[in-house]
C-alpha cells in the first residue's frame, strides 16, 4: 500500500508565521533571540519558518491545565 505524499508548503517569513500561529511579529522576532521559539531558516539574512515546525512548535505547547504549565 502507498503512503500518501505529504502535501507540499513553501516556507513563510516572519509576518507569515504571526498569521499563522496567531502570535505577533515582534513576539516571534523576540523569541528568536532570547530562544524558546520555533525552529526557523535563515538565509542571506531572510527569516524563513516551515508551517510544519511552527505545527510542531504550537503542539507542544498544549498543556491539559495551568498547573502543567512551568512557573
Amino acid at each position: 500500500m502507498d503512503t500518501p505524499k505529504k502535501e507540499h508548503r513553501p516556507p513563510v517569513d516572519v509576518k507569515g508565521a504571526a498569521a499563522y500561529t496567531g502570535y505577533g511579529e515582534g513576539y516571534l522576532n523576540k523569541l528568536r533571540c532570547t530562544g524558546g521559539g520555533p525552529v526557523f531558516i535563515k538565509r542571506n539574512g531572510t527569516v524563513r519558518y516551515d508551517l510544519d515546525d511552527l505545527d510542531a512548535w504550537l503542539s507542544a505547547g498544549k498543556v491539559r491545565s495551568t498547573s502543567e504549565v512551568a512557573a
